[in-house]
């Protein structure tokens, strides 16, 4: 679909207003407690990716306002690292109370610049304020544990302290959750932040800005820019001010800012790529697998690291899994996420349909059988309809490759020394799923397989509490839970000498 600027739809016209007239959508950047436009009238077009339509433009921030937001966030740096936790707390708190006094028009104008349907998106807006209670408690409790000392006549003594100005660079698939997780951890040890939202969905983030403001997060706190993502993300990596980097998004790009980061040795942190498999065994409940692997597979129509990407299943019921899940797959619904009973929304962008629709001919052409779906979805534009391919074999480009779309691949396998070897057969390794009734089975495979987070016989698995990352090439770290602050902390110790 050609970004074109066309006319909203009336519904979403009449959407766009109210936001407007309550102050939720604002065309403008927020840098050190102002709303500001570029300095020489540059901006951007933000459109629905369900029909085109123009939703509003935000500015294109020259190198030198990007600037401007590191030097608001240094200035505020030293008073909020010296502001009381419990009041920092209280902050958050309120941002919390906030979000969810909004839930709905956040959500809306989440469904209208990313395309989820609008059940996800109210979803997303509760577990991105959950973020917010989560790290607003862990502010109270930031000392670390004691260590003995190993000298005589010395009393010892640990602390955290905050690291400094932190950039955030965040996706465009959670705009909302994504944010909080990582900026209510910084702010709670006592950080401030620069968050560069994606281009495609800037107005969730420029919201949450409206309500951290209205919650009491006083000026330079909390940043939001929007503009060109190379040239920002540079002039973040390359400021040493900047002293952590948290990035969400591809393994290529984090590879990238690796680089850039390196020659101020930030502290970094990133969730990257995914590729989870999801494994079935002959002893699951049939019916129950398939459903959970409709859910893994299809959430933010396939635009999810946590998404199941390799259906391997044991051979045994290979056939049986295939007609079910095929089946209930091509019943899904698809279309604008604002409209009753949708399940799958449009891609984010004319890459994503092109990606799935070569991973389809490419798999089609080696053999792959085609079960249910295979392209563009009779809506046009960016819809894809869910697809189904059998038979999936290591040589096909989907079996390496994050789809990051409706594309379900179903590969057999004979047992479980195979099934683990196949899973781990990537860079990847973010999370998996196993669908097993044989509880030593899922303890060996919790041990066998190389990813950081593992859902046995269900498909949720995140929170708030959770500390969420991978391992091998899926990322640096963890967020959320009580090792979310580490990112953005340093361990200070102190040793005094107890015999003067």
């Amino acid at each position: 679909m050609t970004r074109t600027q066309a006319t909203p739809t009336p519904l979403h016209h009449a959407l766009i207003e109210d936001f407007k007239a309550q102050g939720l959508l604002i065309e403008r950047a927020y840098v050190n407690g102002a709303w500001i436009a570029a300095r020489d009238g540059a901006s951007y077009g933000v459109f629905n990716p369900s029909d085109g339509a123009f939703l509003g433009s935000v500015p294109a921030l020259s190198a030198d306002q990007a600037k401007d937001a590191i030097d608001g966030a240094h200035d505020a740096f030293s008073d909020w690292a010296r502001t009381m936790p419990n009041v920092r707390a209280q902050k958050l708190r309120r941002w919390a109370e906030l979000m969810r006094d909004e839930r709905e028009d956040l959500a809306l104008i989440m469904t209208l610049e990313q395309g989820k349907p609008l059940r996800e998106a109210v979803g997303e807006i509760d577990y991105a304020a959950g973020f917010l209670d989560w790290f607003a408690d862990e502010a109270l409790r930031l000392a670390p544990r004691g260590v003995t000392s190993p000298l005589k006549d010395r009393a010892t003594a640990l602390s955290r302290a905050p690291v400094g100005v932190c950039a955030l660079i965040t996706p465009w698939n959670f705009p909302a959750a994504m944010i909080t997780r990582k900026a209510a951890a910084a702010l709670a040890v006592g950080c401030t932040v620069v968050v560069k939202p994606a281009p495609e969905t800037p107005f969730s983030a420029l919201a949450l800005a409206v309500l951290a403001e209205k919650a009491g997060i006083e000026p330079g706190i909390f940043n939001v820019i929007t503009g060109d993502a190379p040239m920002l993300a540079k002039v973040l990596c390359d400021d040493a001010r900047v002293r952590a980097l948290s990035f969400t998004g591809s393994t290529r790009v984090g590879r990238l800012l690796l680089e850039w980061a390196a020659p101020t040795v930030k502290r970094v942190s990133m969730e990257l790529g995914g590729h989870a498999p999801f494994i079935v065994f002959a002893d699951a409940d049939l019916d129950k697998a398939v459903d959970d692997a409709i859910a893994a597979k299809f959430q933010t129509s396939g635009q999810d690291c946590l998404a199941a990407n390799r259906i391997l299943v044991e051979g045994d019921v290979y056939e049986a899994f295939a007609e079910r899940f095929a089946e209930k797959a091509a019943a899904l619904v698809v279309g604008d996420g604002l409209q009753p009973g949708v399940e799958i929304g449009p891609l984010m962008h004319e890459g994503a349909v092109e990606k799935c629709r070569d991973h389809v001919e490419d798999a089609l052409k080696k053999g792959a059988r085609l079960l249910a779906g295979g392209g563009r979805h009779p809506l046009g534009g960016l819809f894809f309809q869910p697809t189904v391919l059998k038979d999936v074999t290591s040589e096909m480009k989907i079996f390496s490759e994050e789809t990051f779309g409706p594309v379900a691949a179903l590969t057999p396998f004979k047992d479980e020394a195979e099934a683990i070897a196949i899973a781990n057969a990537t860079e990847y390794g973010l999370a998996a799923y196993v669908q097993t009734q044989n509880g030593a089975r899922a303890q060996r495979l919790a041990v066998g397989l190389d990813f950081g987070m593992l859902a046995v016989n269900c498909v949720k698995m995140t929170g708030a509490p959770v500390p969420f990352g991978g391992m091998k090439q899926s990322g640096l770290g963890r967020e959320g839970g009580a090792m979310g602050i580490d990112a953005f902390s340093d361990v200070k110790y102190v040793c005094m000498a107890t015999n003067i």
